[in-house]
């Protein structure tokens, strides 16, 4: 299947985000880990999150998390000091996304976990039992979905946690998110360094709690009124003091032409006069929305060099080569450096007549391509129903605000 898209000169519209993935996730864990009284409130939608339901509902012997690298995981680490036997896999991309990192960890710390195919990937056979040591050291610059798997099943710990991260630390807001989380159900833990972290064996308590929409979902709406002649776009549930690191990527669209305007509902997006003729910009921090401004500097022909990327090539595909490829059919000349830099000095290349964007299982790669359908009418969107994953009403919600989508 593929979607072409034509996208009117101007946008207004109202649209209601998802539910954020990343906190839906955490809560859930630390939710069935207080044995929960209450049921967490907003939980997104999404293919990730229902997957997570359904291993927590559950007491299925094999548990299928298909392609959701957050349920892998947290649910590897859930399942180490859970009783019962339980094998859980995905699909063939999820067994070559990596995983030794984390059974590596979770091993030294006792857990009894073996692989059933090949070695350092799902599956995973993972046998429940209580973990006695407490004394971990990691390198920090490893996913932090790792990081934060290993912190959310620290107060369940029979002598909590005390970890240290050596070197550099990246994606810090993510780490930041789940100690955020953690301390509003009840866990007790503060960094005592700017790499080590101390959590007291203390059980988590289940609280009501209301989740909030999602940054990351957000980041396709900016980037349709940075390419847009006009717009005025209001999302509804995203909170200026918000938890989400994603949220700091607001800074960056300012340069690139967005305005954002807080109310009491959310958000108010509208289109601004471009402030850079280039961006240089780290994004070790929010690696999540590299496909969004990639694409959006580029399609505004505003140069750029990103650095802090080095988690892009284990996500759903490798991010760095689709980005190239992709880019590479609309005329633009990418180039990567050690696979954690991507830079546009302006160069092109004759483009595709009518390019089809592969998706690659990548719902980032499918919304960040979205709205390029403004400047190239042509381009259709293969594998269109990879959004599922995180945010399901994408293309509903286009339509909303006036996009055509058409199924070929």
């Amino acid at each position: 299947m593929q979607y072409k898209l034509s996208i009117p000169s101007a946008l207004k519209a109202n649209i209601q985000l998802p539910a954020s993935k990343s906190i839906s996730n955490r809560v859930l864990i630390m939710n069935a880990l207080a044995s929960g009284e209450y049921i967490p409130q907003n939980l997104s939608d999404c293919d990730d999150t229902n997957v997570m339901l359904k291993a927590l509902s559950g007491n299925n012997e094999v548990v299928d998390i298909m392609a959701a690298g957050t349920a892998m995981r947290f649910l590897t680490a859930y399942f180490s000091i859970t009783p019962g036997c339980r094998i859980i896999t995905g699909t063939e991309r999820m067994k070559n996304r990596p995983i030794a990192i984390l059974v590596d960890a979770l091993r030294k710390l006792g857990a009894q976990i073996e692989y059933v195919e090949k070695e350092g990937f799902p599956p995973l056979k993972i046998t429940g039992k209580e973990l006695d040591s407490n004394e971990l050291a990691l390198q920090g610059n490893v996913s932090s979905q790792y990081i934060s798997a290993l912190l959310l099943i620290a107060p369940m710990l029979k002598n909590g946690l005390n970890l240290f991260l050596e070197g550099e630390v990246i994606s810090r807001p993510y780490i930041n998110l789940t100690i955020k989380l953690m301390k509003d159900f009840g866990a007790d833990l503060s960094w005592t360094s700017e790499n080590s972290l101390h959590i007291k064996p203390r059980p988590y308590q289940s609280i009501p709690f209301v989740v909030e929409s999602d940054w990351s979902a957000a980041s396709y709406w900016y980037q349709l009124v940075a390419l847009s002649n006009d717009a005025e776009i209001e999302l509804l549930g995203l909170f200026k003091n918000s938890y989400q690191g994603d949220s700091q990527g607001t800074k960056i669209f300012e340069r690139l032409g967005v305005d954002t305007e807080f109310t009491d509902r959310g958000v108010i997006l509208r289109k601004s006069k471009i402030k850079v003729n280039r961006i240089e910009e780290d994004l070790v921090e929010m690696p999540d929305l590299a496909q969004t401004f990639v694409v959006t500097c580029a399609l505004l022909n505003i140069p750029f060099h990103f650095t802090g990327l080095q988690t892009l090539k284990i996500k759903e595909t490798d991010r760095i080569t689709a980005l190239i490829t992709e880019l590479g059919k609309l005329g633009f000349q990418i180039r990567q450096e050690n696979d954690s830099v991507l830079i546009w000095d302006g160069e092109k290349m004759v483009g595709e007549e009518k390019p089809i964007i592969h998706t690659y299982e990548d719902h980032r790669m499918a919304m960040a391509f979205a709205p390029a359908a403004i400047h190239f009418p042509n381009l259709r969107i293969a594998e269109p129903q990879v959004v599922t994953k995180s945010y399901p009403d994408f293309w509903k919600d286009l339509q909303k605000a006036g996009v055509l989508v058409k199924e070929l």
